[in-house]
């Protein structure tokens, strides 16, 4: 793996572990696809450091499961704009 791959790897799941961040959030800040994050996160961080991948997959899961919630949330905001 090349360095600037590393590097960002571990810049990106700092980034979600002190965050909280979803792909696509995490995606926007760092300039990249949500493709890339995902791989980041998922192939090659379990190859660089084990332990930080389970808390980084622990956060994931978690945005995964609130997704609709997130989804709902942001539709009721786009109709509730367009009364006004």
């Amino acid at each position: 793996m090349q360095d600037y791959i590393q590097k960002r790897v571990l810049e990106i799941s700092q980034y979600i572990l002190e965050s909280s961040a979803t792909v696509r959030q995490t995606a926007t800040v760092f300039g990249v696809s949500k493709s890339t994050v995902h791989k980041d996160v998922t192939e090659r961080l379990p190859l660089i450091n084990e332990m930080v991948a389970k808390r980084v997959r622990q956060i994931l899961e978690i945005n995964k499961a609130e997704r609709h919630l997130r989804g709902g949330e942001a539709t009721k905001r786009k109709y509730s704009t367009k009364k006004k």
